[in-house]
């Protein structure tokens, strides 16, 4: 057998050796932590389903940041739990809304945190889903207008980036629109360009009380199987302004992540939703895999596949992993 003069192994001798030539590295400045904010004061109301992730009241929520920037979190993403719901979202816009008085106490407490607001109307309706429902259908154009609403209400309340969900077609173009003309040209959309309807979000419904009354969101949200449509979307919302895309969910989807990747030369987020967060605690607490490891390498994998920003519900655990 003749003496190998390649030897891949000469640089995986040691630690010292192995980060030296790592290929991909993460670092702070990667992530985003989800915040789920509710009503009252002093709650701190654990998600069953996802273990370490909490509901907090607007005081707590503060606190939290707080503490989070204080590791090294940059930036969150706020989702509310209003007090009440009706047909028309009306919680997600109003001035005195449960993340618009989020937002205002976070950026007078902690005013160089990146805060970002999810622009949707799920958690806000009392039939759970994404948009105005007419004769038991999702409604694109008549919802657009509340969304557009909602994204301004939440610059007016301090939001450094807007973040739209709901995949209404043509979103971006009418947020971008209302944004502008309102005097908010400077404030960022991160589009949740391509949104699959997945099996992954029940932990989240359950942590935002937002599962749809009747059926699902399988008309609005994107087909699993479908790979090249995800370009389409993609190409939409790029096209109509978008200033970051984002792929969700993010571990079973790292083929088109980075299909996007290769395609649009513009900031690419991925969200390692909480169906995925929630696999690896479960099989952590049954001591079936070490937890740190499995967290840090399927981090890793989300942004060897592409991504730019990872929204994750372990962005402080992955921080202190990686001091």
């Amino acid at each position: 057998m003749p003496y190998p003069i390649q030897r891949p192994r000469r640089l995986r001798r040691t630690d010292a050796l192995r980060s030296l030539v790592r290929e991909t590295k993460l670092t702070r400045d990667d992530f985003v932590l989800p915040l789920f904010v509710c009503s009252g004061t002093k709650v701190r109301r654990e998600i069953s389903s996802m273990p370490g992730v909490f509901n907090l009241s607007v005081d707590e929520t503060v606190e939290e940041v707080s503490r989070a920037f204080d590791i090294g979190v940059r930036s969150v993403i706020l989702f509310g739990l209003p007090e009440s719901k009706d047909e028309t979202a009306t919680g997600a816009y109003a001035e005195d809304g449960i993340v618009q008085r989020a937002l205002r106490a976070i950026k007078k407490s902690t005013p160089d945190v990146i805060a970002m607001a999810d622009t949707c109307l799920c958690e806000y309706t009392s039939h759970g889903h994404c948009g105005v429902v007419r004769d038991g259908d999702v409604v694109n154009d008549e919802s657009l207008k509340l969304l557009a609403k909602t994204a301004l209400s939440q610059a007016q309340a301090g939001a450094d980036v807007v973040a739209p969900s709901s995949m209404m077609d043509g979103q971006v173009a009418s947020i971008r629109e209302a944004l502008d003309t309102s005097g908010f040209e400077h404030i960022p959309i991160m589009a949740y360009a391509v949104k699959y309807a997945s099996g992954f979000y029940g932990p989240f419904r359950e942590a935002a009380d937002s599962a749809p009354a009747f059926g699902d969101r399988r008309a609005y949200q994107m087909d699993p199987p479908n790979a090249r449509e995800a370009m389409r979307e993609a190409q939409l919302d790029y096209e109509e302004g978008a200033d970051i895309l984002m792929v969700k969910p993010a571990t079973v989807y790292l083929d088109v992540l980075r299909m996007v990747r290769d395609r649009y030369d513009v900031p690419l987020a991925a969200y390692h939703v909480s169906g995925e967060y929630a696999l690896i605690k479960a099989a952590a607490q049954r001591g079936w895999i070490d937890e740190q490891r499995v967290m840090l390498e399927t981090l890793t994998s989300i942004k060897r596949a592409g991504a730019d920003i990872i929204l994750t519900y372990y962005a402080r655990d992955a921080i202190k992993a990686l001091e």
